[in-house]
């Protein structure tokens, strides 16, 4: 199953919703456990990312807020914030569809999984996608015509 595509249709939602075009997957043996994307514009709310939604989604799931074993599969690099979400909810695999050039915290402009400080090691895979970086270029683009 490619797990990604279904990603990339969560961040299409997000598209529709004037929301920053990211989605997330959370897989725990094959199993599809959690899907979501942005939704900061609609709840209001700075922590609604995807990969939060997703976080929370998955540990209600599985009744844990250890996600052992679990992989996320995620359109754009995670921020800072929600890294470190990734890392203290224990996500064993991450598969990242596109750079994050202005917020990445998974290698592009920090890597917060380098340091230490979490008691976990995340697996970072990065699966560039065209369509995940296209669908983002759009999204900014269409923003600085309006204004």
């Amino acid at each position: 199953m490619d797990y990604m595509k279904i990603a990339l249709d969560e961040a299409r939602k997000a598209l529709n919703k004037g929301e920053v075009p990211v989605g997330a997957v959370i897989v725990k043996d094959n199993e599809i456990i959690a899907v979501a994307h942005n939704l900061k514009e609609t709840n209001k709310n700075a922590m609604a990312h995807a990969e939060m939604i997703a976080i929370d989604m998955a540990s209600k799931v599985i009744g844990d807020w250890r996600l052992n074993g679990c992989e996320m599969y995620v359109t754009l690099e995670p921020c800072a914030m929600c890294t470190s979400a990734i890392a203290h909810a224990r996500i064993l695999k991450l598969y990242i569809g596109s750079f994050n050039r202005d917020m990445g915290a998974c290698g592009s402009i920090l890597n917060l999984l380098d340091y230490k400080m979490f008691n976990t090691e995340v697996n970072v895979n990065w699966n560039y996608d065209e369509e995940c970086s296209k669908i983002l270029t759009e999204f900014f683009n269409s923003k600085r015509k309006i204004k």
